[in-house]
């Protein structure tokens, strides 16, 4: 008897527990590179404790990289939300005709139309991105109140964004927020301020991957092989979701459920509809589908993925030594830049984000060094540093602070780096946040800068065939089957 008590409080503990989990769950955290800034720009590693900055250390320029805000739906993924809603007017008209039960499925699947049906234009920024970047602008300044006292000028705060019209809104939202109450235009007190571009088939700092060539060429040969990484995750969930319903789901069903629960969950707060088809561990693991593909055609991957960005590193380095001239030879304020701030996309902040060597262990960054490729992320129950919601959700970015400290006998200039407006460590500068300005540049820019844009991005003078499908799905195909098996010996 009291074996069998001891098994039941077991089981109602382990049962308590399970509903905390499930109950914790936020589905708007896990939404890959769909997820809201808000959600989880306070998501940080606990176990890393940031540097104190020491006493007498200013800031004396910030280089802001990041990401538009939230956006509505292209027009290209609003045309399938329409396939959808007629897929499964099928759907339910076949199981009606079959005599099978309704109670089976969720409700809200009868008569579903589209949010966006009707819609023609898409991909703008919303209402939600534009306070995004707002309420970031109104942060950055209260946070670096002497970076920005000085009177506007473009030449002093410089701001640019892609010719996209959701950047260059995004650069506007995070304007408005950055100088209200600086001007006379209305209630706010705004003032009006300049955004400069480029042309998108010139713009290699912030839409380096639009104008090189070999990278498109790459991603293109690469797409058909991340596919099938994908589909046994897509085939096991289209089983699941086909037997708890009793639909006959297709794996283009999935892919289209799961992308209406990333729009519904992140732009609409609706999570209890797409995303309630799936449970927790079968979210985690289509975010983990998205985040593979984010890793290999934008990420680590590949070093091209991220090399191509090196004119946007030189640009922010060379903007950092000029403000160190700038306070050496005692400028007169107002008369140089304080901050540089760029508004672009994921394809901008993702590659950026790797060529700092975030979100990797130290022994991650020296195979980098060495030119030897990473293993995939881990396959969820494991735990990840890769993680496109938090590498890049909407409105994601990198602040690169650079400080004087006057009082330092051997460093005078160090660089904080600052992801999604919080310290990360740097495994080039031993895991700190906060390094010496030259060391910065010896052991994380120095090695990029070896390599020029044109020589890696000209189809016309190719240095390296680009790998092809099949090479690089063996690769990859081989490094699952690696991580799936240790997985299985722990969980043995």
């Amino acid at each position: 008897m009291k074996r069998v008590s001891s098994t039941l409080i077991l089981f109602l503990v382990s049962l308590t527990q399970l509903q905390d989990v499930v109950q914790s769950f936020d589905v708007r955290q896990h939404l890959s590179t769909v997820t809201r800034y808000n959600v989880v720009k306070d998501v940080v590693d606990k176990n890393f404790v940031p540097s104190e900055i020491p006493h007498g250390c200013t800031p004396v320029h910030l280089n802001l990289v990041a990401r538009h805000g939230t956006r509505a739906p292209t027009k290209k993924r609003m045309r399938e939300l329409d396939r959808l809603a007629d897929r499964l007017e099928i759907l339910i008209r076949e199981a009606k005709e079959q005599g099978l039960s309704l109670e089976n499925f969720p409700g809200w699947l009868q008569g579903w139309k589209s949010p966006w049906k009707g819609k023609l234009k898409g991909g703008e920024l919303i209402s939600k991105g534009e306070e995004e970047l707002y309420d970031l602008g109104i942060r950055i300044r209260e946070r670096f109140p002497d970076l920005f006292n000085d009177e506007y000028h473009p030449d002093v705060y410089p701001i640019k964004a892609t010719q996209v019209p959701r950047a260059s809104a995004s650069a506007v939202a995070f304007g408005m927020g950055l100088f209200s109450g600086n001007g006379s235009l209305g209630p706010g007190q705004h003032r009006a301020f300049a955004v400069t571009s480029e042309s998108r088939a010139s713009d290699i700092k912030l839409r380096f991957h639009d104008c090189c060539d070999n990278y498109k060429d790459f991603r293109k040969s690469q797409e058909p092989a991340v596919e099938k990484l994908k589909e046994p995750i897509f085939d096991e969930i289209t089983t699941s979701l086909a037997t708890r319903y009793e639909l006959n789901f297709t794996r283009q069903d999935i892919s289209s459920l799961w992308f209406l629960c990333k729009q519904e969950a992140s732009l609409l707060d609706i999570t209890d509809q797409a995303c309630g088809l799936f449970s927790p561990t079968e979210v985690a693991l289509l975010e983990w589908t998205d985040d593979l593909e984010v890793f290999i055609l934008k990420g680590y991957g590949k070093s091209l993925n991220y090399r191509m960005g090196v004119p946007l590193l030189e640009d922010i380095v060379q903007s950092m030594e000029q403000a160190i001239k700038a306070k050496e030879e005692k400028h007169t304020p107002g008369s140089y830049e304080k901050a540089r701030l760029r508004f672009a996309h994921a394809e901008t902040v993702i590659p950026f984000t790797c060529l700092l060597g975030l979100f990797l262990e130290k022994s991650e960054f020296q195979k980098i060094k060495r030119e030897e490729p990473l293993q995939l992320p881990p396959k969820p129950p494991q735990s990840r540093n890769w993680r496109g919601s938090i590498l890049a959700p909407f409105t994601g970015n990198n602040m690169l602070v650079l400080y004087s400290c006057p009082a330092n006998p051997s460093n005078k200039y160090f660089v904080q780096v600052l992801h999604n407006e919080h310290p990360v460590p740097m495994p080039g500068c031993d895991g700190t946040d906060f390094c010496p300005f030259e060391v910065f540049k010896e052991r994380i820019v120095d090695p990029h800068l070896k390599y020029d844009y044109n020589t890696l991005c000209n189809v016309k003078t190719k240095v390296q065939k680009p790998e092809t499908s099949k090479s690089w799905l063996f690769h990859w195909l081989f490094s699952l089957w690696k991580d799936d098996t240790q997985s299985s010996k722990v969980e043995l």
